[in-house]
C-alpha cells in the first residue's frame, strides 16, 4: 500500500469521520474502509514479474537457436556450445536490461519528485486546487473534498505523496529492486536456457536433440504459460496454448532458416 493509505489518510480521514455535524457515513466512507480493509495481494509482483520475463526468454530463445543449428550442423558438441555461449551472453544481456530499466524508474521518480516539492513550495494555490479536483473526482462532494484538502496539505509530505501517486500514476520505487532485478532475470533466463539444452546432452545427433528438445521445452512452455495465466487472471489453457506456439513458431523458423541457408 502507498504511504498515503498507510499515515497520510489517517490524520484527515479520522477528523472528518469524528468531527461534529457530519453523518456517521461521510459521502467518502468508502476511502476509510479501503483504508480499514486487510487486503491480499501478492507482496513479491515485482520479482515474480522478473522470474516471468527471464523464464519466457530463457526457454524460448535458447531453444529457438539450438533448433537452427540442428538443421545446419551434424555435431552436438557445436550446438551445446553455442547454446551454453548464448546462455551465458543472454543472461548477462537480460539482466543488465533489468537493472537499468530498474534504475531509470528510481530515477524518473526522484525526478518528478523533486518537481512535485518545488511546485507545491512555489505555486501552492495551484496545487491545492488539483487535489480538489483529484478528490471531486473520486466521488467526494465539493464540500467534503475542500475539507479534505485543507487537511491533506497540512502535511508537505503527504502533500506531495499524494500528488505523486493520484497525479502523477507514479509508485515509489524500491532502490534495491535493480540489481535483485538484474539476478533474478538473469538467472531465471540461464535456468530457462539450460532447459531445452540439456537434450543434446543425451543424444548423439543433432536431429536426436532437437526431437528430445523440442518435447521437453514444449511441455516446460505449456506449463509456464499455464501458470503465468492463471497468475495474472487470465484463462490459463488459452495462454499455455500461446506460450508453446510462440516457442513452436520460433523454433521452427531457426530451422528452416539454417536448412534454407545450408541448403
Amino acid at each position: 500500500m502507498s504511504e498515503w493509505r498507510n499515515g497520510g489518510m489517517g490524520s484527515f480521514g479520522a477528523s472528518i469521520i469524528q468531527s461534529p455535524g457530519h453523518s456517521p457515513i461521510p459521502p467518502f466512507a468508502h476511502l476509510a474502509i479501503d483504508y480499514m480493509h486487510p487486503e491480499h495481494h501478492l507482496s513479491s509482483s515485482a520479482t515474480l514479474q522478473d522470474i516471468v520475463i527471464g523464464l519466457s526468454d530463457g526457454l524460448t530463445v535458447p531453444f529457438a537457436l539450438a533448433a537452427g543449428l540442428s538443421g545446419a550442423v551434424q555435431s552436438s558438441g557445436l550446438v551445446i556450445t553455442a547454446g551454453l555461449a548464448e546462455i551465458v551472453a543472454g543472461s548477462i544481456a537480460m539482466g543488465l536490461g533489468g537493472y537499468l530499466a530498474g534504475r531509470t524508474e528510481v530515477e524518473h521518480y526522484a525526478a518528478e519528485l523533486g518537481r512535485e516539492h518545488e511546485e507545491v513550495r512555489t505555486v501552492p494555490a495551484t496545487e491545492r486546487r488539483e487535489v480538489q479536483e483529484l478528490l471531486v473526482g473520486m466521488g467526494l462532494s465539493e464540500a467534503t473534498a475542500a475539507q479534505a484538502t485543507a487537511e491533506l496539505t497540512q502535511d508537505p509530505q503527504q502533500w506531495v505523496k499524494f500528488m505523486m501517486k493520484y497525479e502523477l500514476g507514479l509508485e515509489e520505487p524500491d532502490p534495491r529492486q535493480a540489481p535483485k532485478s538484474a539476478f533474478t532475470i538473469a538467472g531465471a533466463y540461464a535456468v530457462g536456457g539450460l532447459i531445452p539444452l540439456s537434450a543434446y546432452f543425451l543424444t548423439a545427433t543433432p536431429r536426436q536433440g532437437l526431437l528430445w528438445s523440442g518435447v521437453i521445452t514444449l511441455l516446460c512452455l505449456f506449463v509456464f504459460g499455464y501458470f503465468k495465466s492463471r497468475l495474472i487472471g487470465q484463462p490459463p489453457v488459452a495462454g499455455a496454448l500461446k506460450m508453446a506456439a510462440t516457442g513452436a513458431a520460433a523454433a521452427g523458423a531457426a530451422f528452416f532458416v539454417a536448412r534454407l541457408v545450408s541448403g
